[in-house]
């Protein structure tokens, strides 16, 4: 659907990041197939109404993300489907509680496997470094702190304990958004005793499985760690899921755009201006 032009664009949201939005949605809706010569940049600036530097930054931003490839004296071309391109999710993948419940899902998957990995991997350094990445939790839950970056930073110890580089680079890259969603879950979590000493256990369980090296208990003790995050959200009491949601809402609008939602081949026809709000 093509965004109304009658409210103001969010100030957190930069013109070159709408146009780049813009662009890719022509790119992933097939309009502009791989092969496809991308308008002059004075076209582009006359046909979203915006400066030649508004242009280049959008462009410069969809090539990091390899969807386009630059020929000299050619110009700029759609790349090839096969070609590598940048992992990248909708910056406001984080602005409800549902949605937060999706990326549980999504940590799900990958933990519970992750975790069973590690445990047929572990050695003393990675057995060692998970045990004290779980004192540093509960050091910091005892100081009165919410524990998120403790809490990924035990995530990502056993991700490295697999010895799999791989799983610890994919975890690293979604900490951008799993930083949110723990941020939610723990608040959550603190609101009650039973909760959190339901989430130490839970840790400490994935920990035991992991150093003694019993990969199905690992991968059932992960799993099931991140299926009651989900349940917690879902029993939290409603003024704490509307506190959970009014903060979420809070910090969608305030985080900068790292990747941009497919438009429709329409919004490609609409000026990119101040009086454009998001989707």
């Amino acid at each position: 659907m093509t965004p109304p032009t009658d409210t103001p664009l969010p100030p957190t949201e930069r013109l070159s990041d709408r146009l780049a939005e813009r662009l890719r949605g022509n790119i992933d809706s097939g309009e502009w197939p791989p092969g496809h010569r991308l308008p002059t940049e004075q076209k582009l600036t006359e046909q979203f109404g915006v400066s030649r530097t508004v242009v280049r930054e959008a462009v410069s931003r969809l090539k990091s993300m390899g969807l386009l490839t630059s020929r000299q004296g050619a110009g700029m071309f759609v790349s090839p489907r096969h070609q590598a391109r940048a992992l990248a999710f909708d910056p406001t993948v984080l602005n409800s509680l549902e949605a937060v419940l999706h990326m549980v899902e999504v940590r799900r998957t990958l933990e519970g496997e992750v975790a069973g990995l590690a445990a047929e991997r572990i050695d003393k350094a990675g057995a060692k470094a998970i045990q004290q990445a779980l004192v540093e939790l509960d050091a910091a839950v005892a100081r009165g702190e919410d524990g998120v970056e403790q809490d990924l930073l035990f995530h990502r110890t056993i991700a490295k304990a697999t010895r799999n580089p791989h799983f610890e680079r994919l975890l690293d890259f979604l900490e951008q958004y799993q930083r949110d969603a723990i941020k939610v879950t723990r608040a959550n979590e603190s609101m009650k005793a039973d909760f959190m000493r339901q989430v130490r256990a839970e840790h400490d369980a994935i920990a035991q499985a992991i150093v003694k090296g019993q990969p199905d208990k690992a991968r059932k003790a992960a799993t099931r760690h991140m299926l009651n995050a989900a349940k917690r959200i879902e029993l939290a009491d409603a003024p704490v899921r509307q506190a959970l949601d009014a903060a979420l809402s809070g910090s969608a609008k305030a985080r900068p755009a790292a990747a941009a939602a497919p438009g429709s081949a329409k919004a490609k026809t609409t000026p990119i201006s101040r009086k454009t709000r998001t989707a």
